[in-house]
């Protein structure tokens, strides 16, 4: 039996059966694929598949071999869905990064609009408006001071570019529609204040 990385070889859906089917339905239900599957049947025959289920018949019909499978079956379901859950988180923060950089960029273009002779803030502040720990605004500000949104002034004060308050400007529509899908509120609701 091997399940190399790239190419596991589930059994249990090879035979398509669940992983607590007992030895009789693996032999029945085995009989029965391999009927069809048989490379002598004209009609349905299908060597590959045929090699497939008979080598899962195989493992799974030994109590020993099926116990050594159901280790290794496990770990890479489990592994599936590490990478699965992985991925969905990835995306949300993904959603939430980009509202972060949002509300960065409107923070601080609201403090360059009211208050011009001080127009930038100390990490500290927004690390205070924003309700996130500094060192997940590093990773924020890095990223909008590489795309030259942002600017670090002498004194450490972060501060919005011109090229930082035309991009909020020409983005703002979608960035309410984000946050307000971020928030679970529809626009229209919104809008209409429901």
């Amino acid at each position: 039996m091997t399940m190399p990385d790239d190419e596991p070889v589930d059994y249990y859906e090879a035979l398509q059966v669940s992983p607590n089917a007992d030895a009789e339905m693996i032999s029945r239900v085995y009989r029965l694929l391999a009927q069809r599957y048989h490379p002598d049947n004209q009609d349905t025959g299908d060597n590959e598949r045929f090699r497939q289920i008979s080598d899962a018949y195989r493992v799974l019909n030994d109590p020993e071999a099926r116990a050594r499978y159901d280790l290794v079956h496990q770990q890479q379901r489990q592994k599936r869905w590490r990478l699965v859950s992985t991925g969905q988180r990835a995306e949300n923060d993904f959603e939430l990064e980009q509202a972060l950089r949002l509300t960065v960029l409107e923070v601080l273009y609201t403090q360059r609009r009211t208050e011009p002779s001080k127009a930038g803030m100390f990490p500290v502040e927004l690390e205070a408006l924003t309700g996130q720990p500094r060192e997940h605004l590093e990773f924020t500000l890095w990223f909008l001071v590489q795309k030259k949104l942002l600017q670090r002034a002498d004194d450490s004060r972060i501060v919005i570019t011109a090229d930082g308050v035309e991009h909020l400007e020409q983005h703002y529509a979608g960035n309410t529609q984000r946050r307000l899908r971020l928030q679970g509120l529809p626009s229209e609701r919104r809008a209409s204040g429901q």
